[in-house]
């Protein structure tokens, strides 16, 4: 999958090793790290179409500011969250998302999403 970054300064804390370990500490750091090498080596989204999303529980979000963006979790309550790099984003007949065709995502932060 490509990823690709909201801006640059997100997207260098994330390249720099020591600066991803001291902006989320060594466990954060880890699982954001596991949870990218998962991102880059998917053909597309739907290798984390829920049942196969454990332990990242990939999952669309769908309150408020957050509708249509996605999170995989890090260590708790800290999720990864990104959206479709595409446009138009890819849509089912029925309107969700085709998880099938996303093989783009902008990773938008690191969030406690229920903060």
């Amino acid at each position: 999958m490509d990823i690709n970054f909201k801006n640059t300064k997100l997207a260098k804390s994330f390249n720099e090793g020591a600066q991803l370990e001291r902006i989320h500490g060594t466990l954060r750091a880890k699982k954001i790290r596991i949870r990218m090498k998962e991102l880059r080596a998917a053909t597309s989204l739907m290798d984390f179409w829920p049942p196969k999303s454990p332990p990242g529980r990939c999952h669309e979000l769908t309150e408020g500011q957050r509708a249509g963006q996605l999170s995989v979790d890090l260590d708790h309550p800290y999720r990864l969250i990104f959206i479709p790099d595409h446009d138009p984003v890819p849509t089912r007949e029925d309107g969700g998302l085709d998880w099938s065709l996303v093989t783009a995502i902008t990773i938008l932060e690191i969030e406690d999403t229920h903060g």
